[in-house]
């Protein structure tokens, strides 16, 4: 039998065609395969990275209140990171702390002057006197002698006794009177006395975030009985939460804030009181002598809690209107004021940071 090459097709033809058929089908399977591995590996990144990062928290009670420091990190001595920021608010205290009468700003407050003070005594202070010109006098560091004089049970006098001690106080009362020069600081009134309570708590949390940052954590948060302060975010970028629980009833919330890398303070008339009838409460107006009155509770977010801390405590003094001004006029800050009939406002870009 004889073939004829004719009896035979060419597979030439159909190979090149089944080729072009095969290469656009299993074009887009390599690139939806290789998408997939890239997910995969993104994945699996993220997760390790996430993973490698554990948490580390702990509370002890400084400054009259409970300090929080929560931290994750791959570090091997996270605790000894931890360690280091309580410390620091041991050494400041030492500086800063009128509770403590061996203190810098004591033994300012007893001789009227010291020399060779410490730079964060004088970081402080001048930080104090520049916010308040900002606040129109809303923020005072010259008015413990007024707190003073609550303290001691001004609330027991008659109106009568109450005015004219408070105008005496008043007296002592003007950041205007603190002098600084190089490295001495002096009160130029007999009689006059700091208080840092509206600043140094905010300034010592800055400090501490400060050296956790510097121990290679770029992931922290530290609350010091409302003043929070958190340093990045979480791992796999979640944002931080804080909650403004309503004083009336601690287990219902305000307003749940979100935050990265900013700070939250709030004060508020519901912490603290001069009189067993809670009707003088700590946050006095420094122009008036008494109790604030206008607000329940002021929020502030900004960028340290140094600022949020002052902010917190001039709002409040200001009152709804003039303090809600006073924060949109600020760079990077926003507030939730709560007034004396409950009702709330927020600034323009505070709706950012609250959880629906």
């Amino acid at each position: 039998m004889k073939f004829n090459s004719k009896d035979f097709k060419s597979p030439d033809k159909k190979q090149g065609k089944l080729k072009k058929i095969l290469s656009i089908i299993s074009y887009p399977l390599v690139i939806f395969a290789i998408i997939i591995a890239i997910l995969y590996t993104l994945k699996f990144s993220l997760t390790s990275c996430s993973s490698a990062l554990e948490k580390t928290e702990e509370t002890r009670d400084k400054m009259g209140t409970y300090v929080n420091v929560v931290v994750y990190s791959s570090l091997t001595n996270p605790e000894e990171v931890i360690e280091g920021s309580y410390i620091i608010i041991d050494e400041l205290s030492k500086i800063l702390s009128n509770y403590d009468p061996q203190s810098s700003v004591s033994h300012l407050n007893n001789d009227g002057f010291i020399d060779n003070a410490p730079q964060e005594l004088i970081e402080v202070i001048s930080l104090s006197k520049q916010y308040n010109t900002i606040t129109d006098g809303a923020f005072e560091i010259t008015v413990d002698p007024v707190l003073k004089l609550w303290s001691e049970g001004l609330w027991k006098e008659s109106e009568e006794v109450q005015k004219q001690k408070i105008s005496e106080a008043l007296e002592l009362v003007g950041s205007d009177k603190i002098k600084i020069d190089g490295n001495t600081i002096k009160l130029e009134k007999n009689g006059m006395s700091l208080t840092l309570g509206g600043i140094a708590k905010g300034y010592i949390v800055d400090k501490m975030i400060e050296y956790i940052k510097e121990n290679e954590v770029k992931s922290a948060l530290v609350n010091a009985g409302g003043d929070i302060m958190a340093l990045g975010s979480k791992p796999g970028n979640e944002k931080w939460t804080i909650s403004l629980e309503n004083p009336d009833d601690t287990s219902q919330k305000i307003a749940t804030f979100s935050v990265t890398g900013k700070a939250v303070a709030t004060s508020g008339n519901y912490y603290r009181y001069f009189d067993p009838s809670k009707e003088v409460h700590h946050i006095i107006d420094p122009r008036t002598g008494y109790s604030a009155n206008l607000c329940i509770s002021t929020t502030i977010i900004a960028d340290s809690a140094t600022i949020a801390d002052i902010l917190s405590t001039s709002v409040f003094v200001l009152g709804p209107v003039d303090g809600m001004q006073l924060v949109e006029s600020l760079d990077n800050v926003e507030a939730l004021i709560i007034d004396n009939e409950k009702n709330i406002t927020k600034s323009s870009g505070m709706d950012k940071y609250i959880l629906p």
